[in-house]
């Protein structure tokens, strides 16, 4: 197996030969050429290796090839050899980008550790940008990645909330990401410019509410001045986390400022103006906190007027299979690090698994995967789980697998798992299984 490209560029064709064998004995896949023109031509932007070039050649010296491949694309490894030690060039060619720079006579282990070094960077560059572009494709933030009929209508949602600019109440559960989704919606929004400002209600201290949140003016003149929380977000977004945390007295100093478009800081002696777009998350119902008179009507009816109820993953769970890998591919490219195989039994945990933590534990779970661990947690509780409940999980791992690929089609399921009619529906029935859920 090849450790990867290398373009090897030397004028010398007797070293050009012995370099050439020696780094293939290595294991590299190595174009070799005598000349730098035809060394770099068809190099693009996605091509997946490393330049390795001598530094004195006729027609285009390696500082200039290096200047060209800059050029193509920026991130893309050149390692210069030189046989004359130029202190003052290896300096000014690594500060103008070049990966490194190295003096004949390179021993080959310094050389083989360089060029490792490269390819690693050179792949997760790569990974990173499939990922962006994966992303930027499809306009998804990893909380909207999905195409059960739940996501999709989020998604349509996600897009008006953006366009329209008007504030919206985002319910559910912990971890389905609503957070993220604000999050989505301000990036897509006309206002992406402007900061992005999450405030966890929860954790606002009620005696440093005001300083925190309206901010203040102080000091000799009154010019000393501190910026609150809602004069950072004007003109972008303000997201509100567990909204239904706040007590009466900050719900209506909040409502204040979203009705009037002002803010007093504290100290101050004039408002100030604020351009306020608001979209609160919460985990309750808050029309049953308003009737129990907990919640206020007014702020309420402000934020709710576009309420949008994000569903936990098991009431999607076609999703899960797409956002597992997602989340697998960011942790490895991140640490540019290899995708471990998923093995039958880590499929079936993603299949049986109620995640009751949502994305947040889909993601962790994902983080733990990357790096080859197992973070199931009944493998913690290995010694604890009898056979039968680990062929239970499986049997239903199986049924919802065989679901999936039938896309809800219960006949042709039974013929994948090659079970009698009524086995097939005594097991759906066992496992609390339905198979409209998967069409």
């Amino acid at each position: 197996m090849s450790h990867g490209s290398i373009r090897l560029i030397e004028d010398d064709t007797a070293l050009l030969a012995a370099q050439t064998q020696g780094l293939r004995m290595a294991g590299f896949d190595v174009e070799a050429f005598d000349d730098p023109l035809a060394g770099i031509e068809g190099i693009t932007a996605d091509w997946p290796g490393v330049i390795l070039s001598d530094v004195r050649m006729p027609n285009m010296d390696g500082i200039t090839l290096a200047r060209r491949m800059r050029g193509i694309d920026p991130e893309l490894p050149v390692i210069l050899i030189t046989g004359h030690g130029d202190v003052e060039m290896a300096v000014g060619a690594l500060r103008d980008g070049v990966y490194d720079f190295l003096t004949k006579p390179v021993s080959r282990a310094t050389l083989e550790a360089t060029l490792h070094r490269a390819l690693a960077a050179r792949r997760l560059v790569l990974e990173n940008r499939e990922l962006r572009a994966a992303r930027d494709e499809s306009g998804l933030a990893p909380g909207l990645i999905g195409d059960s009929p739940a996501m999709r209508h989020l998604r349509e949602t996600a897009q008006h909330i953006a366009a329209s600019g008007m504030n919206a109440l985002f319910l559910g559960e912990a971890g389905v990401g609503k957070e993220r989704l604000a999050r989505h919606i301000h990036a897509a929004s006309a206002r992406r410019t402007r900061p992005f400002v999450a405030v966890n209600c929860a954790a606002l201290s009620p005696e440093r509410f005001d300083a925190e949140f309206f901010g203040s003016v102080g000091g000799s003149g009154s010019h000393i001045r501190a910026t609150g929380r809602i004069e950072s977000a004007s003109r972008g977004l303000l997201y509100l986390g567990g909204i239904e945390a706040l007590s009466p007295e900050m719900q209506a100093r909040v409502l204040e400022v979203i009705e009037t478009g002002q803010l007093w800081p504290v100290g101050a002696t004039s408002p100030r103006p604020v351009d306020l777009w608001v979209i609160a998350g919460t985990r309750i119902d808050l029309g049953a906190e308003v009737a129990a008179g907990r919640f206020r009507d007014d702020l309420y009816y402000r934020l709710g007027g576009l309420s949008l109820t994000l569903p936990p993953l098991r009431a999607r769970r076609e999703d899960i299979g797409p956002l597992f890998r997602h989340f697998v591919a960011r942790a490895a490219a991140r640490r540019g690090g290899v995708v471990p195989p998923l093995t039958e039994v880590d499929q079936a945990h993603l299949d049986a698994h109620d995640w009751p933590g949502n994305l947040r534990e889909l993601e962790q779970f994902a983080e733990t995967f990357s790096l080859g661990l197992d973070g199931r947690p009944d493998a913690r509780t290995a010694p604890q789980a009898s056979l039968s409940d680990m062929v239970t999980r499986y049997e239903a791992a199986l049924l919802r697998n065989a679901l999936r690929a039938e896309s809800g089609n219960a006949t042709a399921a039974m013929a994948r798992l090659q079970l009698p009619r009524k086995t097939f529906y005594d097991k759906l029935a066992k496992h609390g299984i339905r198979s409209s859920d998967f069409r």
